[in-house]
């Protein structure tokens, strides 16, 4: 990156030769070092620089990058924690990984890498800003919950993820909708996953806003591409193995060095006001959803509670998103 060394992502390299004398990690990964005495590591996505004994090629910084590895790839020291003094990049480096879906961990100035891409850590600006959103096609859609519904697709030019909202009835300027924020969950939404309770509050979702609908109102549902609360599909999966482990949801994400929340709200925002829709009933359990909402400009006349059975595979991970991520039973 511009400013600082060159970074080579462990997990994506290719380059069987590449070797460094340093690491950039996360804190998370720091503290299984034992290297918690030379840094805070308290904020579990800051990044860290390390050093060993020995070289890093990529057969050993795997298993520093992936903590799943830990249990069969004992980690050999010592390890040396050094400063930063390119800070700037080291945080965007961290983001550009989470964005990826990647581990965040890297070589430093590794030798035999390749050519590098030059980047700079203002070149993350754009992923948080939600103005070159656009909607780029919309149908109609009958689904088995309502026949009255329409989909509408949103694209930008800053990124390849395309998000749609399903508006089930009659849209009205005299109503406030009934709108849910789904993010993207494959295993629950389309593999009926029980570690969840994703597509339970999917199908729940939608029939409420049929229901809407049928008394005259109507409904969105805002169906956000930011799988794994934000961290991607495969990240999500080696939380799951670390749950496996022992490890709560939080816990497990903290461990990749990765954020327990990192979706981005403020792009509903964008969608409803793409929609022409700036006051809503907020379907979520959840108030960082209603916070952010209301911080980007829309309106919450009601919050609706919106909550399911749990079942034996799933009642940790509803226990931990009430008692460690805040959200509400009633």
């Amino acid at each position: 990156m511009d400013g600082g060394p060159s970074l080579l992502p462990v997990e994506t390299a290719i380059a069987a030769n590449a070797k460094a004398d340093r690491m950039l990690i996360s804190s998370a990964r720091a503290a299984t070092l034992k290297l918690t005495n030379q840094r805070d590591a308290a904020a579990p996505h800051a990044p860290v620089l390390i050093r060993g004994a020995d070289s890093f090629d990529l057969q050993t910084a795997l298993p520093i990058a992936d903590p799943a590895l830990d249990l069969a790839n004992p980690l050999k020291g010592p390890f040396k924690a050094d400063a930063i003094d390119w800070q700037d990049n080291a945080v965007a480096a961290m983001e550009l990984a989470r964005i990826a879906g990647i581990l965040p961990a890297f070589l430093v100035n590794p030798v035999d890498a390749g050519e590098a891409e030059h980047l700079a850590a203002s070149d993350l600006d754009h992923w948080s800003d939600t103005i070159n959103l656009a909607i780029a096609t919309r149908a109609k859609l009958p689904v088995s919950a309502s026949k009255d519904a329409q989909i509408v697709a949103f694209r930008s030019a800053d990124d390849i993820r395309e998000h749609v909202a399903l508006i089930i009835g009659e849209q009205s300027s005299e109503r406030e909708p009934l709108v849910r924020l789904h993010s993207e969950c494959l295993t629950g939404d389309i593999l009926g996953s029980l570690k969840c309770d994703c597509g339970p509050q999917l199908d729940a979702a939608l029939a409420a806003m049929a229901d809407q609908a049928d008394k005259g109102g109507w409904g969105i549902l805002l169906y956000m591409r930011q799988e794994g609360r934000g961290i991607g599909l495969v990240n999500k999966l080696r939380a799951y193995r670390l749950q496996d482990q022992g490890f709560d949801t939080v816990d497990a994400n903290q461990r990749l060095g990765l954020p327990d929340e990192a979706r981005d709200f403020p792009l509903a925002a964008r969608m409803l006001d793409l929609l022409g829709v700036n006051a809503i009933r907020l379907m979520t359990n959840n108030p960082k959803k209603v916070a952010a909402l209301e911080a980007a400009g829309i309106t919450i006349t009601e919050r609706v509670q919106h909550q399911l059975p749990d079942n034996p595979h799933n009642r940790r991970y509803l226990e931990t998103k009430r008692d460690r991520s805040g959200h509400l039973l009633t």
